[in-house]
């Protein structure tokens, strides 16, 4: 994958040349907060915001990092893709921070992605995507398709599942996502004529038809729901679902973006059955993972709960920190140096940063919704999954694009 954002001119050259080690010079270090606070994306990515938060505030109650307290600059990119590229610009040029710890949608870290890789900036991306990617500047700490899209489809075949509904909302993740599920299905034997693909805008409101059309293909048995809806389109989507009469018997929803955030905004009761894949949940069952869950709570409110994307942007901040006192420096590139192989405890247990290419080992979990908002876990990985940024399904050969981004050329 090609660069697709030089440096156009001699100025834009001189900022990124003098503007990297602004950020530490006083006690303070900056750090940039870059998700949605409103529109479409909000659902999901406010308790992002908050983790991150909760975990600077927690950081900062300990010393902070190096001797500096760390100051988060939160902003606003409103659920819209090229003002992701602006407040992105704004926390690299104007706030000159050592960091950013945000996106949700695949569609806004791509709009990021030319911003840090042209001023060589670091982005801590804390959700689930597509993979077809590799870059320099960013460290992916959700999961790969291999770790969760492949093993969810893996465990509805075994479960019986023959005919399967591809259902997503109309952009880059979902997309993708699909290509890597209908290679897969096809690589275990399943006919094209058993795979269904369609996709809604965001926001999208009106399921009656789609939701018709699921309950043609569940009739006789067999079928799923693979469903890449994101945002606030899901509370319809489950909603219609419920009711034309559907449960998780006659059809089961395999979801990669609902997690217990969402179901607080949702009737659970009727979504009782229906299953998520994700890297954690709520629910795990340790000391580690109870603590995090009060003080989240204790601190946002008792309705608040944890998730995936939620635990995964608290780490991200601590990996940083820990990368940060392991290169004594806030300098990017000895920062992401010091990333690579580090092991480190997270709310979900222990876990491992990619020696080369970006990403995290993590164990891979499939939950069943409870009448409680929480999540029954009914399958787990056998320890750790090496994370792969580009998927076996779609590159067979191993041939896969050189990363982009990285260190400037001097």
């Amino acid at each position: 994958m090609p660069n697709t954002a030089p440096a156009t001119n001699a100025l834009c050259l001189t900022i990124a040349a003098t503007f990297v080690g602004a950020f530490a010079a006083d006690d303070t270090v900056k750090v940039g907060i870059l998700h949605s606070l409103t529109g479409t994306m909000a659902i999901s990515e406010i308790s992002c915001k908050d983790a991150s938060v909760m975990a600077i505030d927690e950081i900062n109650a300990k010393g902070g990092v190096l001797g500096k307290k760390i100051e988060a600059v939160v902003v606003d990119p409103k659920s819209d893709w090229p003002t992701f590229t602006e407040k992105a610009k704004e926390l690299v040029l104007t706030q000159k921070v050592a960091a950013i710890f945000g996106c949700w949608t695949s569609v806004s870290r791509k709009h990021v992605l030319p911003v840090i890789e042209e001023y060589n900036s670091l982005l801590f991306y804390p959700v689930q995507y597509e993979g077809e990617e590799q870059s320099l500047n960013v460290f992916y700490t959700a999961a790969s398709p291999n770790q969760q899209l492949v093993p969810a489809a893996e465990y509805m075949l075994e479960q019986g599942s023959k005919k399967f509904y591809l259902l997503g909302t109309d952009y880059v993740f979902p997309r993708t996502a699909n290509k890597v599920l209908k290679a897969f299905l096809k690589a275990k034997g399943v006919p094209d004529a058993n795979v269904q693909e369609e996709y809604t805008p965001f926001g999208h409101k009106d399921y009656q038809t789609i939701v018709a059309k699921i309950k043609d293909l569940a009739k006789g048995g067999g079928a799923c729901v693979l469903s890449t809806i994101n945002g606030d389109s899901n509370v319809p989507f489950y909603k219609e679902f419920a009711n034309q009469g559907l449960t998780s018997t006659d059809c089961p929803i395999m979801a990669f973006s609902v997690a217990e955030d969402e179901l607080r905004a949702m009737e659970v009761p009727p979504l009782v059955g229906h299953l998520a894949a994700w890297n954690y949940f709520a629910s795990i069952d340790t000391p580690e993972n109870k603590a995090f869950n009060a003080a989240f709570s204790a601190k946002y409110g008792k309705d608040r709960v944890t998730d995936d994307p939620i635990e995964a942007a608290y780490y991200g901040v601590y990996v940083w920190k820990a990368a940060v006192e392991k290169a004594k420096s806030f300098e990017v590139d000895a920062v992401r140096q010091a990333v690579y192989g580090l092991e480190f405890d997270a709310p979900g247990g222990k876990k491992k940063m990619d020696e080369k290419n970006q990403h995290t080992y993590k164990p891979v979990y499939i939950g069943e919704i409870l009448k409680n908002g929480q999540f029954k876990i009914v399958w787990k990985s056998k320890g750790l999954v090496k994370p792969d940024s580009y998927s076996a399904y779609l590159w067979p050969k191993g041939d896969y694009p050189a990363p982009t981004g990285g260190p400037k050329k001097k």
